[in-house]
């Protein structure tokens, strides 16, 4: 009997799939963890978080092009931290944001293991900072197609052209606050935006407001954002929120040569000094 491509790609994913779980139920069964953060089947073919305390519920994993969720935001919930260890399934994002959150001391070394595919498409365990940063430098890290062509499109337009765009793309925001809760790297316990004494960002959708609220957000993660673009993926306006922070990355990148997420002691661009960094935006 003849093996099609197609038959193949689907028994490397199953046997994939078997290794995850596997070495999930190991990791649990030795007490190495004592959660697994991954995914799991949803519906209408789309997967959703899964955290599985017990060996039975790893067969519930999936780990394939789809899961571009980034579980990094579960890390430092109080929720999980009452459990115990983790180990998270992990893809570049993911990884990406363990080392900024490392970088920024929302995790300290040991708090966590990291599961992840190799090159090889075999799963992979990383088992601290340093394994989870060489494997981040072996990769292809950077924007996808799409995405760079929006950015190139934008990169096009005039500054009042580009203004009119994200005006009338942010006058669309309902203030639902989505695009923070899906963001890794928004932690903070209070939000300036439920702050109401004083009241810095207007409770209400509004023009003004809803550029205020994002301008303020997209600064905050200007040389944080690993550009995962999961701000824009729970937008239910189907702003492209994304490009603002992956903007602002692209820059700091071409001006000071870092690249966030890459290292778990890196410092962010926008507060380190260097006595050689390039001060052409002194007029």
């Amino acid at each position: 009997m003849t093996v099609t491509s197609a038959q193949a790609h689907n028994g490397a994913a199953g046997a994939l799939q078997n290794e995850l779980k596997t070495i999930a139920a190991g990791l649990l069964k030795e007490n190495t963890v004592q959660l697994i953060i991954g995914y799991a089947e949803g519906s209408n073919g789309k997967v959703r978080p899964l955290f599985a305390r017990k060996e039975e519920e790893v067969s519930k994993l999936v780990f394939d092009k789809r899961c571009t969720f980034n579980l990094a935001v579960y890390l430092y919930k109080k929720e999980i931290a009452g459990i115990g260890k983790p180990a998270i399934v992990a893809n570049i994002n993911t990884l990406r944001s363990i080392l900024r959150l490392a970088s920024e001391n929302q995790i300290k070394e040991g708090d966590l293991i990291a599961i992840t595919e190799n090159a090889a498409s075999e799963i992979i365990v990383l088992k601290d900072l340093q394994m989870i940063e060489n494997y981040l430098n072996e990769q292809s890290v950077g924007l996808t197609e799409k995405d760079k062509a929006m950015i190139e499109k934008l990169d096009a337009m005039t500054p009042a052209e580009r203004w009119t765009f994200w005006q009338n793309e942010l006058a669309k925001c309902v203030k639902c606050y989505a695009c923070r809760q899906a963001c890794p790297l928004c932690y903070c316990s209070t939000c300036t935006v439920e702050n109401n004494q004083p009241q810095w960002v207007p409770v209400a959708s509004t023009k003004l407001g809803n550029l205020e609220w994002h301008i303020m957000r997209t600064m905050h993660l200007a040389g944080r954002c690993t550009t995962c673009g999961q701000c824009a993926s729970a937008c239910p306006m189907d702003i492209p929120l994304h490009l603002l922070p992956i903007r602002l990355s692209e820059e700091i990148r071409n001006i000071y040569g870092t690249v966030s997420g890459m290292s778990k002691s890196e410092n962010c661009a926008m507060s380190t000094y260097k006595p050689e960094d390039k001060e052409s935006f002194i007029g």
